[in-house]
C-alpha cells in the first residue's frame, strides 16, 4: 500500500506540471469541458489523488484499514487555513492592511508603485510571523490583485512577484514558533521558543526578505515606477468598531490555531457578524479557501504514506546535505512534512535540526506544495495569468533568484 500510495503521490505531483493539458482539453473537447476544468484546477489536484488512494485502499486493505488511516491524520491545518482566508479577505482586514501599506509607503521616497511593491513584499510576509503565513498570504496576495496584477504588467514581473512571494512568505514567518507550519512541526520536541528563532532564524530571514524585494524591485524599477500607486480603499468604509471586531476574530482563530473546535466556533460567530452587517462585507471567499482546503487535506491524506522513503533518506544526509537536500525536496512535498518526519528522528543534533528547518522553509516557494500558504496565493492570484492558470515552470523560475538568496542568509550569516 506504501508503494501504491507513494506511485498515486508522484502523479499527482506530475498532474499539478499538467493542468495546462486539461485546459487545453477543455477547449477542445466541449462534451467534457466540466471534467476537465475540474482537473485543470491545481487545488483539487492533490485532493482528487488522495481519494483515489482511499479508494484503492478500500479494496486492497479493507474498510477498516481505508477508514482507519483516514482518522488517524490530522486535518486541523486543512480547516485552519480555511478559516483564517475567509477572515483575512474581508473588507474591514483588506481596508486596515491597505490603510497601513500606503502610508508607509507614503513615507518611502520611491516614484510610481515602487514603494508599494517594496512594503507589501517585506512587511507584510515578515508580519506573518504574528498573524500566521497563510493570513500574510491571503492579504497579501489580495492587495497585489488590486494594486499591482489587475494592471498591465509584463508576464515577467507577474511570475518574478509571484515567485518572491512565496519564497518570503516562507522565510518571514520563521520569526516566531508558531507562525510557520515547518517551525510549527518541530518547535514544541525540539524546545524552540520565540527566543530561539529570532536568534537562531528571524534576523536572517528578515534581511532575505529585505534584499529579495528591494533585488526584485530594482531588476522591474522601470516598469514599477511607471505605475500609479493603486491602494484606494475597496467599498465604503467600515466602521471602527466592525474593524475591531473583526481584528478580534481573526486574532482569536490565530491564537486557538491548533485547537479546531475553537477556531472553528470563531470562524461561525464570524459568519454570523458578516450576515448580520452584509453591507460592510464583499464576497466572501469561501470557494477559493474551500479549494485551497481540499488541496491541503489532499497533500495530508496522501502525505502520511511517504514516511517510509522519506526518513531514510533524511538520516542518511549530514547537515550540509539535510540543508539543501530538504531544500530541493520540499518542492515535491509540502516543508512541513519533511520537518515533521525529522521530529520522528531521535540523537539528531542542533546542526543537523538548525539544517533541516532551514532547508525547508529556503525552499518553500520553489512550487505551489512546497509550503502550505502557497494555494491560497494562487486561488487569490490565477486569474491574472494566462489562461487562469499559473505555470509551474514560470513560478519555479519566478522563486528560484529569491531562494538563492535565502539559502546564502541561512547557510552563511
Amino acid at each position: 500500500m506504501q508503494i501504491i500510495a507513494t506511485v498515486v503521490f508522484a502523479v499527482a505531483i506530475l498532474h499539478t506540471f499538467s493542468v495546462k493539458i486539461f485546459d487545453y482539453l477543455a477547449r477542445v473537447r466541449p462534451r467534457h469541458a466540466g471534467v476537465w476544468h475540474l482537473l485543470g484546477e491545481v487545488e483539487v489536484v492533490f485532493g482528487f489523488w488522495a481519494l483515489v488512494m482511499v479508494v484503492t485502499m478500500f479494496f486492497a486493505s479493507g474498510s477498516a484499514a481505508a477508514i482507519d488511516y483516514v482518522d488517524s491524520r490530522n486535518f486541523t491545518e486543512p480547516m485552519f487555513v480555511f478559516a483564517i482566508m475567509v477572515i483575512a479577505g474581508t473588507r474591514p482586514i483588506l481596508q486596515t492592511a491597505r490603510a497601513l501599506v500606503r502610508r508607509l509607503a507614503n513615507l518611502i521616497p520611491l516614484p510610481g508603485s515602487m514603494g508599494v511593491f517594496l512594503v507589501v513584499l517585506t512587511l507584510v510576509p515578515l508580519f506573518g510571523s504574528f498573524i500566521t503565513e497563510p493570513a500574510a498570504m491571503t492579504l497579501a496576495a489580495m492587495i497585489l490583485a488590486s494594486s499591482l496584477y489587475n494592471r498591465n504588467i509584463s508576464n515577467r514581473l507577474r511570475y518574478a512577484t509571484l515567485g518572491l512571494l512565496f519564497v518570503n512568505i516562507s522565510i518571514g514567518g520563521t520569526l516566531t514558533s508558531f507562525a510557520a507550519p515547518p517551525v510549527l512541526m518541530v518547535a514544541g520536541a525540539w524546545d524552540w521558543d520565540v527566543a530561539f528563532m529570532l536568534s537562531h532564524f528571524g534576523w536572517k530571514a528578515a534581511i532575505a526578505v529585505v534584499v529579495n524585494a528591494v533585488g526584485v524591485m530594482l531588476v522591474f524599477r522601470r516598469e514599477l515606477a511607471g505605475l500609479s500607486p493603486s491602494l484606494e480603499a475597496v467599498g465604503k468604509p467600515v466602521p471602527a468598531i466592525l474593524v475591531a471586531i473583526q481584528l478580534a476574530l481573526l486574532a482569536g482563530v490565530v491564537v486557538f490555531a491548533h485547537h479546531a473546535a475553537l477556531f472553528m466556533g470563531i470562524f461561525l460567530l464570524f459568519l454570523g457578524i458578516a450576515n448580520a452587517y452584509e453591507r460592510h462585507y464583499d464576497r466572501l471567499i469561501l470557494r477559493e479557501a474551500l479549494l485551497v482546503s481540499f488541496f491541503l487535506a489532499g497533500l495530508v491524506v496522501l502525505g502520511g504514506m511517504q514516511q517510509w522513503w522519506l526518513q531514510p533518506l533524511l538520516e542518511g544526509m549530514s547537515a550540509d546535505q539535510v540543508f539543501f537536500g530538504a531544500a530541493a525536496l520540499t518542492a515535491i512535498t509540502d516543508n512541513a512534512a519533511l520537518t515533521y518526519l525529522g521530529s520522528l528522528v531521535e540523537g539528531l543534533s542542533d546542526g543537523f535540526k538548525y539544517a533541516l528547518v532551514a532547508g525547508a522553509v529556503t525552499g518553500g516557494g520553489l512550487t505551489i506544495i512546497a509550503n502550505a500558504p502557497n494555494p491560497a496565493g494562487i486561488s487569490i492570484l490565477r486569474g491574472h495569468f494566462d489562461d487562469d492558470s499559473v505555470s509551474p515552470i514560470g513560478l519555479l523560475l519566478g522563486a528560484l533568484p529569491p531562494t538563492i538568496i535565502a539559502a546564502l542568509a541561512f547557510w552563511f550569516l
